[in-house]
């Protein structure tokens, strides 16, 4: 059996609003979790020291080989244990992903009103298996087994990382060499280990071709994601995207630096139609520039509204389902509903993130997404003073959009004008001035 560390890392080691102006456009394109290869996606709900953990599966292969083992702070009991829904996740992958957005020029020889932005509302158990003994005599102790859904979870405690990992590998679990510190280290912090497989017979009556989401609800005071584990049989980076439901705003990591991703750029029309690819470009051009060694907040808002919406806010009984237990039954998320959702993004591997993500709340309500921004250029007749203005600056915002993009991304300049070019963003293409005489009479 190939264990799968939980790349998502769950069961975390458990360890007044200021006005904004809005963004308005026309939202045309998103990057959800689709864009990167093997990306996690966990849910934390954050209330004092009550914490719900939503785990998403993206396993593809055979349910026999799938495993999963995951440091928590205490011995959950079954009623903490649930089955979620993915689609729930995937809503709020989408209504948190970064997103463009358009904008159209207006006519330059016409004149028009200037509006200011208007401002954002404040606002199973089975039996326990005949190898018991065999258990205990490598220091691992069985606290709790139940069958939930189409998964057999055991509840493990342990004295030492060897007898952890001859016990697991002797059960099935093939743990790489370098898990062995690793499990030493959670140990020594007096965790659990949650440790779940698939329950062939279960899998099979659920139907459905992939697995659904774990659940785990607890209290603890710590506030932390353990991803070390993630790291032990990884092929290479990873991306986790962890989004956290909390009442008091903004979550960002304690012990790394959370950055905001670049954002309310202007680029080039093109990139419309190439906007995964260039997303993905920025995103990596990033994690560059800063050594790979940041966590990255892609969305932070209050829950129950968008602007622009790449996804519709989410139900009141989707977010109860995700583990918001102070928001209502029924009904839609409006304005001032008491939910803070932050969208942090993370690519890491055992070098550049040695340490678990140790998360912290904030006070900061302040809106912020991930958005970038095309402009369609005015193309009716611009015989006017204004209109000769118009063509001039065009020229140096059209070169700046280039140059922007070309930093954002590493994108050559020379290819990325090409392209501008042939998209339409080109002077020669814009309507022919008309004489001055024919200005006169028109």
């Amino acid at each position: 059996m190939r264990l799968l560390f939980a790349a998502l890392a769950v069961g975390a080691l458990l360890a007044p609003a200021a006005p904004a102006a809005a963004f308005c456009g026309f939202y045309v394109a998103k990057a959800d979790a689709k864009l990167f290869n093997d990306a996690s996606k966990v849910v934390m709900v954050r209330d004092a020291d009550r914490t719900v953990i939503t785990m998403v599966n993206d396993y593809v292969g055979d349910p026999k080989d799938f495993a999963m083992v995951i440091p928590t702070p205490v011995v959950l009991k079954r009623e903490q244990i649930h089955i979620g829904r993915a689609a729930d996740v995937s809503h709020l992958d989408a209504y948190t992903a970064p997103r463009m957005v358009e904008y159209f020029d207006s006519n330059p020889c016409r004149p028009h009103v200037l509006y200011d932005a208007a401002p954002a509302p404040t606002t199973g158990a089975t039996q326990l298996r005949k190898e018991k003994a065999a258990t205990r005599s490598r220091g691992v102790t069985i606290e709790a087994q139940y069958t939930v859904g189409e998964y057999d979870i055991l509840i493990l405690s342990a004295k030492e990382s060897d007898g952890l990992q001859l016990w697991l590998d002797e059960n099935g679990y093939k743990t790489p060499p370098a898990a062995k510190p690793i499990l030493a280290s959670y140990i020594a912090q007096g965790m659990k280990f949650f440790v779940a497989k698939v329950n062939l017979e279960a899998k099979a009556k659920a139907g459905g071709e992939f697995l659904r989401p774990l659940q785990i609800a607890f209290n603890s005071p710590k506030f932390m994601l353990p991803i070390r584990l993630g790291t032990a049989n990884a092929r290479g980076k990873q991306d986790l995207l962890l989004f956290t439901l909390t009442r008091t705003g903004r979550v960002e990591t304690a012990n790394y630096r959370t950055a905001k991703i670049p954002s309310d750029l202007e680029v080039p029309l093109f990139v419309q139609k190439e906007f995964g690819k260039f997303y993905k470009a920025l995103f990596s051009r990033a994690v560059s520039k800063e050594s790979g060694r940041a966590v990255f907040t892609e969305y932070a808002w209050d829950m129950g509204w968008c602007d622009p919406c790449a996804a519709d806010p989410l139900s009141n009984d989707q977010l109860r389902r995700l583990g918001v237990f102070w928001v209502a039954k029924g009904g839609r998320s409006r304005r001032g509903v008491d939910v803070f959702v932050t969208r942090l993004h993370v690519r890491y591997d055992a070098k550049t993130f040695p340490e678990d993500l140790r998360l912290t709340e904030t006070g900061d309500r302040k809106n912020f997404q991930g958005r970038y921004i095309t402009r369609h250029h005015y193309k009716g007749d611009l015989a006017c003073a204004a209109g000769d203005a118009y063509r001039r600056r065009l020229a140096q915002r059209w070169e700046r959009e280039a140059r922007q993009l070309a930093t954002l991304t590493g994108w050559d300049v020379a290819e990325i004008r090409a392209k501008m070019a042939a998209s339409g963003q080109d002077l020669k293409l814009l309507p022919k001035e008309k004489p001055w005489w024919e200005q006169l009479w028109d």
